[in-house]
This record gives C-alpha cells, structure tokens and sequence, in this order.
C-alpha cells in the first residue's frame, strides 16, 4: 500500500474513532436515554471510571498512534477495533458506577459493545491468515479478550494476567523476527503487553472482587441506548457472532446489543490529583462533604478443591492446605513442576526434572533431587527450597521470607532476587554435619563516579 493511500486508511479510521468518542461524551441522540443522564444531578462520576478514562485517552492512545509506524493496514484496521472495544468498556464502567448490578441478561446487552469489538478483532486475525503480520493480528486477538474481565466473578485480575500470557506468545515472536530489522515492530509487541499488564494493575486495583457497582444506584437497563441509534450503529462494524470458534468465545456468547454514554469529568473531581477526595469511590461535584458510606460485606474466599496431577509434562500442586506428604517421584529430565498456592505444606520432588515453579505460596517447603533449569519462586511468603543435588539457578521474585539450603553440587548455583526481602542461603559445612546461614543483602547504593552510576551493597544491609 502506497502511503498516500495508508494515510488515507489512517484518516477514515480516526474519523470512526472521532465519532465514537462523540457517542461516548454524550453526544448520542437526545431521543435515546444515555449513561450519563442517569446519574443523579451534581454527581460525577466515580474514581475507579475517571482512572479507566485517563488509561484510554493516555497509553490505549498511544498504542494506537504507535502502530501507524508499522506500514500494516491490517494491522492499523485490528487496533483501530481494539481502542474501539476499550472505548466500549469505558462507558460500561460509567454505566457500572451509576448503576446496581443488573441480571445476568441485562449484564449481556450493557456489553454488547465490548463483545462485538473482541469479536471483530477476532475476525481480523481470521480472515489474513497468510498476512506477513498474522503474529501482530494473533497477539491483538490473544490478548483482547482480557477485557472480558468484566464478566469474572470473584477475582477477576487472574483472567486478565492469562490473556496477557496468551498474547505473549505471539508477542515474543514478532520481537524474535523483528528484533535486527525494524525496532517499531519490537516496540510495538512490547507496547501492547504493557497495555495489558496496566490493565491487570487496573483491575487488581479498582475492581478486587468483581465490577464495582453502585449499590445505590438506579436500574442499569435504564442506561441503555437504544440499539436503533444512528451514530452507535456506525460504531460497531461487526456482531460478536463473526468471532471464530474459541474457548474465549463462551465468555462473550451471552451478550446481545446496546451502547451506553459518558459524562465529562472536571479535573478538580479527580482523585489522582486530589488526594482528599480518594476515601470515597464517588466523587462529588463541588467541595467534599461527610458521607456516610455504606457497608459492603466482604466477599468471601473462593475455596479450590486442592490439585496433584501430571498434566502432560508438567506435575501440577495447586491449592494443597496443610500437606506435608506430597511427593512427585516419577519424574524425567521433560518435566516441570508447578505449585501454586499451597499453604503449610511440603512437596518432595525425586529424581531430576526441568524447571521448578512456586508461585503464591505461604509457609511451603519443597525438597528436591536435581533440576535441568532453574527453580523460581514468585509471589511467596515464608517458603523453605533445598536442593540436595544440582541446581544450577535459583530465581526469587515478589518474595518476603525464604530460606534456601544448597547441597555441597550446588554451591556454584546463580542466586537471582528481585524485589523480595528476609532472603537467606544457608551452605553445609566442610564435613557436613550442619548448615551456616548467610543473608542476602536487601539494600544498595548507587553513585555517580564522573562517568557511570556504581552500586554497592549498603553498609547497613543485612
């Protein structure tokens, strides 16, 4: 494509982005009620809906300018679809902030706009499977469907984080290919899991348990457009049925037609600039006054059956409370083994395996024999790791308390932490009859000798 004609392609996409944004401020037909004027005279809207807003105008916006450095119509088409369903999202969030939680059905039409973006995009990637940027398209299509989010029950930033590991595979192969030859692709792959990454933060932040709905809010389905809409119709190019055939897809199958409004919001009604106003999750439109905030019972803890099970070449430990007998000995050099949050409790691995994972595990112990890679620990607290053979890298991320015993083999292992404190790695003595513990420090200092920054460990450093 000529880049006169790419340049044209670019107009037309933000001439369909402009007129979306008018549906979005408000600028629907009178005749069909919009989010916005369901919201009580002088409220704004709420905290966690201004932070959305701010994350499209600001880093959406600059993945979607970024991609006009790609010379990939295809690819500028795809995201121009995914601003478009984060543009969606961010009405359904006003909507939410206004509004009770609706039905499972009336749930399903405040996404429509949503659904039929993701699917969209879905199409994308489908119909330019012989594309040379079908890894671009695949890692839009992948990564997307984190905004389902909205439909997860509970806990919902995990799902985000697996769309994320899911767009990650393709991303990795665009900076593989591109890496020598064009550093706009590179920056681009990595751009896009940065998007998703913030909005996992996003929603780990804002939405813990689920969608924060207003419980004294008026009936979501009161804040329906009306799907005859003129301008909203224009805004959705594609139903949610065009999406392939994918696991992804049930999430979204239940979701039928609408589009919702948004209500301009005043800098000095933004929390982020306004410290004073972040203890209430709405914020008023004139100055702050004391208001009674009603209680919300604490969701309560999801309880998983525990897991132990070899899932293809991997040995699965998941949600073990209490088990300290759990042993993994038929095992290969193919294998890894993965534990995920267990509590109090001790794993044993025999043999010799690939890898070894812990992630978000409190007061668990694990033994083992030998590992081909590396064992990583991440998001843990109190955790006990002894090898009693080879271990070439043990990695310690995210992680408050662990204890490390190193075989006599193992003594040249490479000790990677980040980001974790009250980390000590005890060593056996000459005839090894005990284990003498040493601390790794947790602070530095940086300075500048005229040339370069020097980092040494803090005197007072443990």
């Amino acid at each position: 494509m000529s880049e006169a004609a790419l340049a044209a392609a670019i107009a037309k996409l933000e001439s369909v982005t402009a007129r979306l944004e008018k549906v979005a401020i408000g600028g629907a037909p009178s005749a069909a009620p919009s989010a916005s004027a369901s919201a009580p005279a002088g409220q704004a809207s709420a905290a966690f809906v201004e932070e959305f807003s701010e994350f499209v105008s600001g880093p959406v916006a600059n993945f979607v300018a970024s991609t006009a450095k790609l010379n990939a119509p295809e690819v500028t088409v795809s995201v121009g679809n995914v601003q478009k369903a984060f543009q969606a999202q961010l009405a359904f969030l006003q909507v939410a902030s206004q509004s009770k939680k609706p039905t499972q059905d009336g749930l399903g039409k405040l996404l429509a706009d949503t659904s039929a973006a993701i699917g969209q995009i879905q199409s994308d990637r489908e119909a330019n499977r012989k594309s040379k940027f079908f890894n671009h398209l695949s890692a839009l299509s992948e990564g997307i469907p984190a905004l389902g989010w909205v439909a997860v029950d509970a806990k919902p930033a995990p799902f985000v984080k697996e769309m994320s590991d899911a767009a990650t595979f393709y991303t990795n192969r665009i900076i593989k290919d591109y890496k020598e030859s064009d550093a706009s692709h590179v920056e681009w792959a990595k751009s896009f899991i940065a998007l998703l990454a913030e909005l996992h933060d996003y929603v780990k932040r804002s939405h813990t348990t689920g969608v924060s709905w207003n419980p004294k809010g008026g009936d979501a389905s009161a804040a329906t457009v009306s799907a005859s809409a003129p301008a909203a119709a224009k805004a959705v190019e594609a139903p949610a049925a065009a999406a392939p055939a994918d696991v992804k897809k049930g999430l979204f199958s239940e979701l039928s037609k609408g589009t919702t409004g948004l209500k301009h919001v005043d800098k000095s009604q933004m929390t982020h600039k306004n410290p004073e106003l972040r203890a209430s999750s709405v914020v008023a439109a004139t100055a702050v006054t004391s208001v009674a905030v009603p209680k919300v019972e604490a969701a309560k803890e999801v309880v998983k059956p525990p897991v132990f099970a070899l899932q293809g070449n991997k040995w699965v430990v998941e949600f073990q409370k209490g088990n300290k007998n759990i042993v993994i000995d038929e095992t290969s050099i193919k294998q890894a083994v993965y534990i995920y949050k267990c509590t109090d409790s001790t794993i044993q691995v025999k043999g010799k395996v690939n890898s070894i994972s812990l992630d978000s595990c409190v007061k668990t112990a694990i033994v083992f024999e030998n590992i081909v890679g590396s064992i990583e620990v991440v998001n843990c607290k109190s955790v006990q790791i002894q090898a009693t053979g080879k271990v070439p890298t043990v990695s310690l991320d995210k992680t408050d308390g662990a204890q490390v015993y190193l075989s006599k083999e193992s003594l040249d292992a490479n000790i990677v932490s980040a980001k974790s404190s009250e980390m000590n790695v005890l060593v056996p003595t000459a005839d090894g009859s005990d284990y003498v513990e040493h601390p790794l420090p947790e602070q530095y200092k940086t300075v500048w000798d005229g040339k370069k920054f020097v980092t040494t460990i803090n005197d007072i450093a443990g």
